[in-house]
Parts: structure tokens; C-alpha cells; sequence
């Protein structure tokens, strides 16, 4: 009976201090920021250019995690952003990158193509069917029974609408050829308040007037090595006939035009306005103008930051003043890559040399042939991927492993190949770090069945998008920073996991994780 009595006790007083406990609501807004990418190197390196209200700001209030990992590689805009939102990585989510080969058709395929649904304010046809797992906009509007107000505003179609996830009310995205803002029949009707600012504000009224010059006397710029001694620079949008938006995109003006519409919405809808919570999706661009590489542009690179700076400032003040942001639960990260610098000057001797997809899959073909027979062999090739013909091989009874054991032995001895890597290696053979992220990278609906790393110095030449990459394994780091409702602040040098996003907004926002995250939710980070 004693013990009876004790138990009863012990849970009455455990209830009584859980009660006690200054436990913060459930966030009225969260707005989830990805500024592609941001590097926690080049924010720190340039902080005495910052005022007291973006960064600044940031460091003092918020809880910053200095190193935010991706668990793949070949990380870009698309695969970052899926990942961030559906809190796990190509394998699962199915978006691998911007682009990839369609088995089917041999084409290259964007990620959001999706011929069934009508673009508004663009040609393009878009939605997110690619996505292959829930994400956490899309819990939220279920949890909510539909009620949750959900919205995505990227400067570009893939970071809005794979933010936006499934289920949300709009995506909109700055048009490449308009400068309009632009959406997608694939989430309903196009929203009154949008129409009413592109008709009004929009970007198109504004680009003749619009050059980016320094923002700070020209003496300052003087944070990154750099053998361009720029004396000033000056880009006027409107001599661009054909690329004017796209290179403006690429500024940091692009920042500025997500802030306006951002204040359209807060102005024109009930997001944030009640107590069940809203999701605002948000992105912003701190590469290089005209993605070129830093060293090229070096006092481009250090404005980008002092204007992302004033832009973060006027979107904190912006919440604040519209919902409050004690009652906003805001997160801020990186696509988590940068364009990498063009190959170093022959004066220098840094080993390396050119790697040509298209010849290799020539000769891996040719390879095959004289071992099996003619026939086309090798179906595609994409990137550093090479595309199998599954039906030849199959009407020939050949076995898979064979050819593939055959391929990866060949190609490993081309010059400028550090290894190659089957689908059935990465599925089935033995575990490695190394192993473990190139697998998380490759999906099997729409991944090569040879996956080619060449080494580091080397210039990829890819001729799908007469494109060329020099590989390099430098690290960035990128940032994870949480500010607002009840956030605890700290610095954080540890890393941490991008994939741990989202279970730990969903854990604030007391809703399911995305229905693929299995990372556990970070429940330290209030107060």
C-alpha cells in the first residue's frame, strides 16, 4: 500500500513540474530560409563589412551550427532543398539533382518538367511529382486538415517548388525571360495577391533602372586573395537582351525580390495571423555573379554578403513586424556547395587533365562489343554516368554482374579516374564512409548503372550541357542557424546533419516528420 502511495507521489509532483515547466507554444509561422550557396567561411571572413542587424544579429540571438553536412554528393540547388525538406537523402527522395537522364526516353529531364500541369506566368510545365517522399510542408498541411496557410518564394522554379513540397498553397519563382513571378496550375488557382504584384511591382517595370555597383567604398573589399586586383565593377541588367533576368538571378538584387513578395504575402494573406501554424518557404543566392568562381570576381563575391547581410536584416525586421518573431520559429541553411574556380594556370604545374565522358562511353561500347558482340551496348551517358542497355543484355541472356565487374575494370584505367562505381556495388558490396555517400547520391529509377570519380585537378567535360567541372574535394562549410521562438543561442562547432532539419521543425511544430526521415529530432535548441 506504502508503495502504492509513493508511486502516486512521485507522478504527481513529476506532473506538477512538467507543469511548471515554461514549455513555448507551437510557433504561429515557421519560415525556413536556403540560400544557395552560403559558406560559413566567407560569412566570418566578412564580418567587419556587416551592420548590427543581418548576421551580427544572427550570431547574438541565434544557435548556429557552423558545419551542416550533406550525407551525398554532387550536392546542387535541388538536391540540397529536397533534402532539407524531406529529410533524406537522392536514394530515398528520388530528386538526385537539377537534372537527369530518363531511362525511358533518353532524355535529360529537369526535375520539376512535368508536362501535365500548365505553367502560370511561364512556359514551363512544373510540379513536384519527382518527390517520392512527403516533406515537411506537405505533414503540416495534413496535420492541419488542410487548414495551414503554405507558400514557397525561391528566385528559381527548383528551390520553390521543391520547398513547397506536395500539398502546399502556391510555389512562385522568378521567370527567366519575364522577370514575372510564376507559378504552376499543378497547386490551384494562381493567387489574387501575386497577379496584383506582378501587374504593379513587378520586375520587369524596374529592371532598366537597376545596376549593381559596391555598396561600400571600394577599400573595404578586401577579405578574399585574389591575383584580380579589381579596381571597382558595375553590371547594368538591361544590356542584357536575352539574359537579363538570369544574370540579375544571380546577383544579389534577386535576395531583394524575394523580400518584396515575401511582404506581399504577409500583407495579403492570414499566414502567421492565427494559431494554427503557417510554413512561409523561403531562398536567397549568395554564389558569385554569373556563377562565376570567386578568385574571378572577388569584390562581386564580398558585396553578395554585405547585401545578403542587409537583406537577412530587412526579413527579420519584416517577420518580426508582421507576426512577431517570438512567435516564429526561423531556420536558415545552405545549399551546402559552391561553383568550383576554373583549372589553374598552366604556369603552375598542378597535376591534371581532361575527362571526356562521351569518349569513354565510345570506347566502353567498343569494349563490350568485341567481348559480347555488336550491339549498343552502352544506351546513354549523363555527367559522370554511363547508361547500360538492360533490354540487349537480357534478350542476349547475358549476366549483369559480369558486364558490369567487365565495365568498371576497363574504365578504372582511363587517365584522370580515381574509381568507378556499379549500381551493384553501391547497393550490395561492402560498406564505407566513402561508399555510404556516393550510394545516398544514387538512385536506381534514374541513376547510371556506372557511376566514374575522376581525380581531383582534373576538368570534367560534360557534353549534355557543353558544360566543364574541375574536381576538387575542398570542404565548405555551410551554416544551420535557428533564431526565434524560445531559440536558446550558441555557437556550435560540431556537426550536424542536414537531414536532422526537418524532424526537429516538425518536433517544434508537434506534427509528424517527413514519412522517409529517420534522423532524430534536435530537442535542445530552446530555451
Amino acid at each position: 500500500m506504502k508503495g502504492r502511495i509513493l508511486t502516486s507521489l512521485l507522478t504527481v509532483i513529476a506532473l506538477t513540474g512538467l507543469q511548471a515547466q515554461n514549455i513555448p507554444a507551437v510557433p504561429r509561422l515557421v519560415v525556413g530560409l536556403t540560400i544557395d550557396q552560403l559558406r560559413t567561411d566567407y560569412i566570418e571572413a566578412f564580418s567587419a563589412l556587416y551592420g548590427e542587424r543581418g548576421f551580427k544579429r544572427l550570431w547574438k540571438e541565434g544557435r548556429i551550427y557552423r558545419n551542416a553536412e550533406y550525407d551525398f554528393i554532387n550536392v546542387d540547388k535541388s538536391s540540397a532543398v529536397a533534402a532539407i525538406y524531406s529529410g533524406t537523402t537522392p536514394y530515398t527522395n528520388g530528386i538526385v539533382g537539377d537534372n537527369w537522364m530518363d531511362r525511358s526516353t533518353l532524355r535529360v529531364l529537369n526535375c520539376v518538367d512535368d508536362a501535365d500541369f500548365m505553367g502560370i506566368y511561364t512556359s514551363e510545365s512544373t510540379s513536384p511529382q519527382k518527390m517520392k517522399v512527403s516533406t515537411l510542408t506537405d505533414e503540416l498541411v495534413i496535420a492541419t486538415q488542410g487548414v495551414a496557410e503554405v507558400y514557397s518564394i525561391a528566385p528559381t522554379r527548383e528551390m520553390a517548388v521543391l520547398a513547397a513540397g506536395h500539398a502546399s498553397k502556391g510555389a512562385f519563382w522568378l521567370n527567366d525571360e519575364t522577370g514575372k513571378w510564376s507559378g504552376s496550375t499543378y497547386y490551384g488557382i494562381f493567387p489574387a495577391w501575386v497577379t496584383t504584384y506582378n501587374d504593379r511591382e513587378g520586375l520587369d517595370f524596374r529592371i532598366g533602372n537597376m545596376s549593381w555597383a559596391p555598396y561600400l567604398p571600394v577599400t573595404v573589399y578586401k577579405y578574399l586573395t585574389s591575383e584580380n586586383k579589381q579596381v571597382t565593377f558595375k553590371h547594368n541588367f538591361d544590356d542584357e537582351r536575352k539574359n537579363k533576368y538570369r544574370k540579375l538571378k544571380t546577383s544579389p538584387y534577386a535576395n531583394d525580390e524575394v523580400n518584396r513578395l515575401v511582404n506581399a504575402c504577409l500583407s495579403n494573406t492570414s499566414i502567421g495571423k492565427d494559431a494554427v501554424p503557417d510554413f512561409l518557404s523561403l531562398a536567397y543566392y549568395a554564389g558569385n555573379y554569373d556563377h562565376k568562381a570567386p578568385a574571378e570576381l572577388p569584390m562581386e563575391m564580398q558585396d553578395t554578403y554585405v547585401r545578403l547581410d542587409n537583406s537577412i536584416a530587412e526579413l527579420l525586421e519584416l517577420i518580426d513586424r508582421k507576426v512577431g518573431l517570438n512567435n516564429t520559429l526561423f531556420f536558415i541553411t545552405s545549399t551546402g556547395y559552391a561553383d568550383t574556380d576554373p583549372v589553374d594556370p598552366p604556369q603552375y604545374k598542378i597535376p591534371g587533365g581532361e575527362f571526356h565522358i562521351e569518349r569513354c562511353s565510345a570506347l566502353l561500347n567498343l569494349y563490350l562489343a568485341a567481348i559480347y558482340g555488336e550491339g549498343q551496348w552502352v544506351e546513354a551517358y549523363f555527367e559522370q554516368q554511363i547508361y547500360l542497355n538492360h533490354k540487349l543484355i537480357e534478350q542476349k541472356q547475358l549476366n549483369m554482374s559480369e558486364i558490369l565487374n567487365r565495365a568498371a575494370e576497363f574504365l578504372v584505367q582511363f587517365s584522370g579516374v580515381k574509381d568507378v562505381y556499379s549500381s551493384q556495388r553501391l547497393q550490395l558490396g561492402a560498406w564505407t564512409p566513402t561508399i555510404d555517400k556516393i550510394k545516398n547520391y544514387y538512385n536506381p529509377i534514374c541513376s547510371g548503372d556506372l557511376w566514374i570519380e575522376v581525380l581531383p585537378g582534373w576538368t570534367v567535360f560534360r557534353e549534355h550541357s557543353l558544360d566543364t567541372q574541375v574536381q576538387r574535394y575542398s570542404y565548405a562549410s555551410a551554416p544551420l542557424i535557428f533564431i526565434g521562438n524560445g531559440i536558446k543561442p550558441e555557437i556550435i562547432h560540431a556537426p550536424v546533419k542536414i537531414g536532422n532539419i526537418a524532424p526537429t521543425v516538425a518536433h517544434y511544430m508537434r506534427i509528424r516528420a517527413p514519412n522517409a526521415a529517420v534522423l532524430a529530432p534536435m530537442t535542445d535548441i530552446r530555451k
